[in-house]
């Protein structure tokens, strides 16, 4: 039985790194994403390594996602492997100050894509059986708090439980979940939470050495090798320059 891969999210980030990761071993992919230049270019690289089928949807869109995934070419029809990688994190200003538009999009991608691409495809992981597994993409801001995380860091926080929650579910099947939660990582991702603020952006990793995409992509690409009777339930991930903070103490002036 071939190796196929579905990853969402695929044209840049983590997405991208992984898609080009796995395309090198050999497996077959399913790659979605909303920029269709974009897309197509990616999917027409990775066609010269291994079969590549592009989908060009937003993972918010219920319809679409059902309509494409009932529709995946038979070639495509059993799936070893899922990558919600799909998600984003809009602003950084305390909760008074936040806009509920961005909000409503970080909890219908994070939450609400994910929760569709898993469920229309547990049927294809499930037919794969003994081996197969379910990759989440949460974050260390679903594990501890910190000023500007709100509705993020809770969608994440829903990614850790949900993962959880999904093992029971699928004992027996031989499907695995695991939920990968990075620190600091330098990509698109934050431009994104910046509003294209490159100043920020650049201020933001300057001399911190931190993730990069590929190390997230090598890091999955273990967890999806890993013998089949094990299952990495969940992994934290950090740069070594990144450690945790002390507690905020608001101070009596008076």
């Amino acid at each position: 039985m071939s190796n196929t891969l579905f990853i969402t999210g695929a044209t840049s980030g983590f997405g991208e790194a992984c898609a080009r990761r796995f395309a090198e071993a050999g497996w077959k992919l399913v790659l979605t994403g909303r920029r269709e230049e974009r897309l197509n270019a990616l999917c027409a690289e990775l066609a010269k390594q291994t079969e590549v089928h592009g989908l060009v949807l937003d993972v918010r869109d219920r319809k679409a996602m059902e309509e494409a995934i009932a529709n995946l070419p038979l070639s495509f029809a059993t799936l070893r492997g899922l990558i919600n990688n799909a998600g984003l994190a809009l602003g950084v200003d305390p909760a008074p100050k936040c806009d509920l538009d961005d909000w409503d999009t970080m909890v219908d991608t994070n939450v609400k894509g994910l929760m569709y691409s898993t469920r229309l495809l547990l049927p294809r992981l499930i037919a794969h059986g003994r081996g197969a597994g379910i990759i989440n993409l949460g974050s260390i801001a679903g594990n501890y708090p910190y000023p500007g995380s709100h509705v993020y860091g809770a969608t994440k926080a829903f990614v850790k439980q949900f993962s959880l929650n999904l093992r029971c579910d699928l004992q027996g099947t031989g499907v695995r979940v695991s939920n990968i939660e990075p620190g600091l990582c330098e990509s698109e991702f934050s431009l994104v939470r910046f509003a294209g603020d490159q100043e920020r952006y650049n201020a933001t990793y300057a001399g911190a050495e931190p993730i990069q995409p590929q190390d997230i992509a090598e890091t999955i690409f273990w967890v999806l090798n890993t013998p089949a009777h094990i299952n990495i339930n969940s992994l934290e991930l950090m740069p070594v320059s990144q450690t945790w903070a002390g507690f905020a103490i608001e101070r009596n002036k008076a």
